[in-house]
């Protein structure tokens, strides 16, 4: 009898165990400086394994792939998520949902408030509207972060659209002042029909796999192709940088009205590890020029000296 009475005793106590541990799972009490985030930036989320995730989903789109209805949680519910360092500050990421028109005015805002975009690509094919993924990336205090994050969040659903007409081109024969535009941009470019494209190296960055040098005809350049007219053109192209050139390169172009369309990598085990940010503007041929230019004075300023690792 005292056996059945001990085995009784001891299985209460084991589901009285996994009963607390079963609450304490399922109910972390949320610290009070992670509600005040959520009240600052107005949205739901929940705390679990130490982390903050704010829900940022694109309910109002009403997205579709290849004609099929596809709901938000089937990929389209941007997020941002906060955690706690040894320092006691916070390391905020996320991956914000945007439309090609909400972007550049999203990017800004979180630019102009000390918020870092580390990512910017696209997760789908035939998605209609399209839609673009925006990684970002923040430290300090939590009621900080809320405050600077909030600027960019609050544009989500209500950034202006942008539409234009082509810049003037005949479609043939350049029209723009060349010699100006390289005098500007501090490099001679060449011409190919309609198009004055410049290129420029990033031999300072020395990289190399299995000996051979890795340079600027292997695709390790910054370049800018400009088409149209002095008064009407555009500009499109493709910037190497360092890590720590990404933030600096974007705020100036953003600073001068250009629109940054992707930035990715182009190569694996590169070292140093190199990113590439395509972008795309349009307005007179000089600013453009001097657009261009300021983000190419960002390049170089703390050189790297590495090889590929093979």
């Amino acid at each position: 009898m005292d056996r059945f009475v001990r085995k009784g005793r001891i299985f209460f106590v084991a589901c009285l165990c996994f009963t607390l541990l079963g609450i304490r799972a399922q109910g972390q009490q949320m610290p009070t400086d992670y509600e005040e985030v959520l009240k600052s930036l107005d949205r739901k989320g929940d705390f679990k394994a130490g982390v903050l995730k704010v829900n940022i989903p694109r309910n109002d789109l009403k997205i579709t792939i290849q004609g099929v209805s596809t709901p938000t949680p089937f990929g389209f519910g941007g997020w941002v998520s906060l955690t706690k360092g040894a320092d006691g500050s916070e390391v905020m990421m996320g991956d914000l949902v945007l439309l090609q028109e909400e972007v550049n005015p999203v990017m800004s805002a979180l630019l102009d408030n000390g918020i870092e975009v580390t990512a910017l690509h696209n997760h789908f094919f035939w998605d209609d509207p399209h839609v673009y993924f925006m990684h970002v990336h923040g430290m300090g205090k939590g009621a900080d972060l809320a405050k600077r994050l909030k600027p960019g969040l609050d544009l989500i659903g209500h950034a202006p659209g942008a539409a234009a007409a082509a810049p003037g081109s005949s479609g043939s024969a350049a029209t723009l002042d060349t010699a100006k535009i390289a005098k500007i941009v501090g490099h001679e470019g060449e011409p190919s029909g309609a198009v004055y494209k410049i290129t420029v190296g990033r031999d300072d960055l020395n990289m190399k796999e299995h000996g051979a040098a890795i340079n600027a005809r292997m695709g390790l350049n910054t370049w800018a192709a400009f088409v149209g007219t002095d008064e009407d053109a555009a500009i499109a192209g493709d910037v190497a940088m360092l890590e720590n050139e990404v933030t600096p390169v974007l705020k100036a172009l953003r600073r001068n009205g250009i629109n940054v369309v992707a930035i990715h990598n182009h190569m694996i085990e590169d070292r140093p590890v190199v990113i590439f940010l395509h972008y795309w503007g349009r307005g007179r041929a000089e600013k453009l020029a001097t657009s261009f230019k300021a983000a190419l004075d960002e390049l170089g300023k703390g050189r790297a000296s590495n090889a590929m690792a093979h």
